[in-house]
């Protein structure tokens, strides 16, 4: 290795690749297209439009085409273009040592300080970072075709991917082939047009393209009826190159075409005849057996046949192109047509064979390694217990809450029968149920395990592991701080009885450990500790399997900064919480819906009420806002708020009626219900009743102290409100939310005692505060009284731009104003973010109902901040609204 500026590898000329294997020429080599290979104009110019953008992805199923499409429009292009195949499970020092090999084979310059590579696992930033800068520098992009790109799944991987395309800037054009969508943040490249997809809809042949394909293999069919067969087989190339070999072998290719179902007779009899049946017998054997999985090795292959020759069969099966492929690794697949074709033989051939072949698959895999092949031939097998045995023994329970395999893990599970007995079935039973929050039923099946495990304590520590989180999740919807403590307190003392090795491989269920006993914590109103246990998950490392846990930490975190009046913090996690399964792509309703609802009660606190009801209606998408307390309180909470700033009072006391007269043991869900309680009847004029209900709430309730004392300020006994405040613990932190709320009730109880400099210190005091945090709501709250108080100087400087009317210079008159159209707003307020997203949208002509799918909302959510921009704005049309935008800088 050159040890000049940390370079890694060594030089540029080196033929081995970091494992010490020569590099293999076929995987950077462009793949030869047959004889019968069809030419499709259309989607080559697709193609060629595409170098526009700097990624283009051709994303289609098996056996679409995709592969020799791209292969033949690459080797046609007049500019640079470097071939590469993925290899499956790919680590990064490898996969960038064959792609920097693969741009040196093609003559592609690259400077010498990039290097190579010398470690298969890892690859130095340095490199990334030169590979990018060499590539920016390039008078002509180069075309990089990654081939099987669903093969990357490491997240790492794919972020550095993205880095070097990101900043080789117009120096490369990335070309993905991939079965899956990759792991990119692909919605940042599609909203700014920055990329060009070709996808399985596309890749379909047209009844025009399967005629002339038909015809490349001697056979003469009209549109008309190729149309037909292009129905019946979805336009899949594979589909239609198999019906064309079979009718090939017919004596009426025409009529066998017009006649052609897949898995039906004709083609089944002809794929049975022409491929199995010239095979020995023992290769007969393997096929049918291992026609019940969907991949597979020699050993495996093995396993199933209960033989040792499985290895050199599958070989030349490969070798003579008899619907046998090779994924690489030594691992192999059938034909999909192929294989299903086999697996209807199988059961005519032998009956009831598949559910004992699917039982030894699902052993062999879960002794290898392969856990979620093996729950589904678990599965298949119908052998639960076995099935609910090694989820439970793996520790892998957790995959039925963190989003990536849950609804395949649900809807697997979901099919165990109710004879399925032992404690692992009992504990999968309580995990779909809770997954589902159905705490009764989850905790009727936890409780049978839990004494099954009593009894028999042979159990492994991985199942009554298992039971203590359990534990901790029903704790946790149920309220239950002190249950939820002594769970995991067991849980921390079984993970020392485990297998270290599985809980590093299944690091998703300390995550959510850590999160139910962070989220119960809460909700008991112990912030400190709530706040080490969820930070302790935001903290720990990125990957893919916590997503779901730190998001939702990450929104509890912005509950508790909202709650003690930090709103832009409140703001910032919430926003980041989102960023988390943005980041894997997960669906915008995964998670707990927390986020959303913080965001909504901050969006309140500044008077941006459309983008609150957006953030509501967000909220509710998830199933887990109506379970559990926290979530339920917290919607409550945004809600009654929300209904408060829209003038409705009785709407707020009836979001806010459930929390407040459930009794629960949470202080802050009780004094937070009473404020906005308060508030409601301090709205409707009920100030004593105001006071009653707020002095009856918690004593360490800041805010609701506050609010408190604006009642007795209303009620006219100033004093005995400044007292109340005076009386809060000076160590008590509280955010600016409540101090300027606090500073408004001192302004106005200086004001009502004739202390108008008294009254404007603290007036400012507060305008100073709210200024940051963008806080409007408490002005509108605080009544009349503050309005000629913010006309005067030097309180209007202040106030000007952000929420009051301003005032005239220091020393100059005022100019007498034209009365307006309409009266003007006491507060001038700004866009939210979503809104501008909104006007952005509406000035690229754009319909509601494109918004909304383009910004992954709802039709009403869009309508809603429709409403808004047109209130802000002063406006009551869409064309009047971009004109508005447009000469306000906002477009």
């Amino acid at each position: 290795m050159d040890a000049q500026d940390g370079q890694e590898g060594g030089s540029a000329e080196q033929d081995v690749d970091p494992l010490g294997d020569p590099y293999l020429p076929v995987r950077t080599a462009v793949p030869a297209r047959p004889h019968t290979f069809l030419r499709r104009e259309r989607l080559r110019a697709r193609l060629d439009g595409g170098l526009g953008t700097p990624l283009i992805m051709v994303n289609g199923a098996a056996g679409a085409g995709k592969t020799l499409l791209v292969a033949d429009w690459a080797a046609g292009l007049d500019q640079p273009a470097v071939w590469f195949t993925v290899g499956a499970g790919e680590a990064p020092g490898q996969f960038w040592a064959y792609l920097l090999e693969a741009l040196r084979t093609r003559g592609v310059p690259v400077p010498e300080d990039v290097g190579c590579p010398a470690d298969a696992n890892q690859v130095d930033h340095k490199l990334l970072s030169r590979l990018a800068v060499g590539l920016s520098a390039l008078d002509r992009p180069v075309v990089v075709v990654l081939d099987e790109f669903d093969r990357v799944t490491s997240a790492g991987l794919t972020e550095q991917v993205e880095f070097v395309l990101h900043h080789a800037a117009r120096g490369l054009r990335l070309v993905l082939v991939t079965r899956t969508e990759p792991l990119l943040p692909l919605h940042r490249y599609r909203a700014a047009g920055t990329m060009t997809e070709i996808r399985n809809a596309e890749l379909a042949f047209t009844p025009e393209e399967a005629a002339a394909l038909l015809g490349l293999h001697g056979l003469d069919l009209s549109v008309q009826a190729a149309g037909s067969l292009v129905e019946r087989t979805g336009g899949w190339a594979a589909g239609l190159r198999l019906s064309a070999l079979a009718a090939r072998e017919t004596l009426d290719p025409r009529a066998y075409l017009k006649e052609f179902e897949a898995g039906q007779s004709t083609v089944a009899d002809f794929l049975l005849a022409e491929v199995l049946k010239r095979q020995p017998d023992e290769t007969q054997e393997l096929l049918l057996r291992v026609s019940v999985l969907e991949r597979f090795c020699p050993d495996l292959a093995n396993a199933l046949t209960g033989r040792g020759d499985a290895g050199p069969i599958l070989d030349e099966l490969r070798r003579q192109n008899a619907f046998v492929d090779q994924l690489g690794h030594s691992w192999y697949r059938l034909h999909p047509l192929f294989r299903e074709i086999l697996r209807s033989h199988l059961e005519v051939r032998a009956p009831g064979l598949a559910p004992v072949l699917h039982g030894r698959a699902a052993r062999w895999l879960r002794h290898a390694g392969f856990l979620p092949e093996a729950l589904t031939h678990g599965a298949a097998a119908g052998d639960w217990e076995f099935t609910a045995t090694a989820l439970v023994d793996d520790l892998a329970i957790g995959e039925l809450f963190t989003g990536l395999r849950t609804d395949t893990m649900d809807e697997l599970f979901s099919r165990m029968t109710p004879e399925a007995r032992g404690p692992a079935a009992d504990l999968v039973r309580a995990a779909r149920a809770l997954s589902h929050c159905d705490v009764d039923h989850g905790l009727a099946h936890l409780h049978r395990a839990e004494e099954t495990l009593a009894a028999e304590t042979s159990e492994p520590a991985a199942a009554r592991l298992t039971a203590a989180l359990l534990e901790v999740h029903t704790a946790r919807l149920g309220g239950e701080p002190d249950k939820a403590e002594k769970a995991a307190e067991r849980a921390r003392q079984l993970q020392v009885e485990v297998p270290e090795r599985l809980l590093d491989e299944h690091p998703e269920l300390n995550a959510l450990l850590l999160t139910h006993l962070g989220t119960a914590r809460l909700w008991a109103g112990r912030f400190d500790e709530a706040r080490e246990a969820l930070s302790a998950v935001v903290g720990a490392e990125g990957a893919a399997a916590t997503a779901l846990p730190r998001q939702e930490c990450l929104g509890h975190l912005a509950l508790i900064d909202y709650l003690a009046g930090w709103p832009s913090r409140a703001e910032r996690k919430a926003l980041a919480a989102q960023a988390e399964t943005e980041r894997f792509g997960l669906p915008p309703s995964a998670g707990s819906g927390v986020g959303p609802l913080v965001r909504a009660a901050v969006a309140v606190e500044r008077d941006e009420l459309g983008e609150a009801q957006g953030l509501l209606e967000e909220a509710a998408s998830s199933g887990l806002v109506g379970q559990d307390p926290v979530l339920r309180a917290g919607r409550a909470i945004a809600s009654g708020r929300l209904m408060l700033a829209l003038g409705d009072a009785r709407a707020a006391l009836a979001a806010v009626e459930p929390v407040a007269a459930a009794g629960v043991g949470s202080p802050w869900v009780q004094g937070q219900a009473a404020a906005i309680a308060g508030a409601a009847q301090l709205a409707e004029g009920r100030a004593e009743e105001a006071a009653r209900t707020l002095l009856d709430a918690p004593e360490d309730q800041v805010a609701c102290r506050v609010e408190a004392a604006r009642a007795l300020v209303s009620t006219g006994r100033p004093d005995r409100a400044t007292a109340l405040l005076d009386a809060v613990p000076p160590g008590t932190a509280a955010g600016p939310a409540v101090t300027v709320r606090a500073l408004l009730v001192r302004a106005q109880a200086a004001d009502r005692a004739g202390d108008t400099a008294g009254a404007c210190r603290a007036l400012g005091r507060a305008l100073a505060l709210a200024r940051r945090e963008r806080l409007r709501r408490p002005f509108l709250e605080a009544g009349p009284w503050v309005r000629p108080l913010l006309e005067t100087e030097p309180l209007a400087a202040l106030a000007d731009g952000w929420l009051g009317v301003g005032a005239h210079p220091p020393g100059r008159a005022a100019r007498p104003k034209r009365r307006p159209a309409r009266p003007e707003p006491l507060v001038v307020e700004d866009l939210s973010a979503r809104e501008h997203d909104v006007l952005v949208r509406l000035s690229r002509m754009m319909s509601t109902e494109e918004i909304a799918e383009d910004l992954h909302v709802s039709v009403n959510t869009v309508k809603t901040h429709l409403k808004s921009v047109y209130r802000k704005l002063a406006v009551n049309r869409r064309t009047e609204a971009v004109r508005r935008g447009r000469e306000r800088g906002l477009l």
